[in-house]
C-alpha cells in the first residue's frame, strides 16, 4: 500500500495515515512525486544545490529531509511572487512567457 504524496509531508500523527510513521527523510522518488516532476529533475535540484539533500550509505543514496523540502517550496513561492511583481501580466504574453502570436 503506497501513501499519497501529501501523506509524506503531513505532520499529523501516524494513525491518521494508516499507521505509517512520519518520515523525516524522503527519497528522490518521493520528492519527485510530491513536486510532480521527474526523477531526473529532482536529482538535478539536489546536485546543483537548489534543494538541500544528503547522501547516505555505501551506495550514496540521496535523501531529502522533509523540512528542507518544505523550505524549498516556500522559497519557490517567494521567488514566484517576486517574479510576478516584477513582470506584471499585460495580456500580451502566453503561459510560457512568450509573446502571443496573432494571425
Amino acid at each position: 500500500m503506497t501513501r499519497p504524496p501529501f501523506a509524506r509531508l503531513c505532520t499529523v500523527t501516524a494513525t491518521a495515515h494508516g499507521g505509517f510513521p512520519p518520515d523525516r527523510f524522503l527519497t528522490l522518488a518521493d520528492v519527485a512525486e510530491v513536486l510532480n516532476i521527474s526523477a531526473s529533475q529532482t536529482y538535478a535540484l539536489v546536485r546543483n544545490g537548489d534543494l538541500q539533500g544528503i547522501r547516505i550509505g555505501g551506495r550514496g543514496q540521496w535523501r531529502v529531509e522533509r523540512a528542507k523540502l518544505e523550505e524549498y517550496i516556500a522559497r519557490m513561492y517567494d521567488q514566484t511572487r517576486d517574479y510576478v511583481a516584477q513582470h506584471p501580466f499585460t495580456g500580451g504574453e502566453g503561459p510560457s512567457g512568450e509573446a502571443a502570436h496573432r494571425g
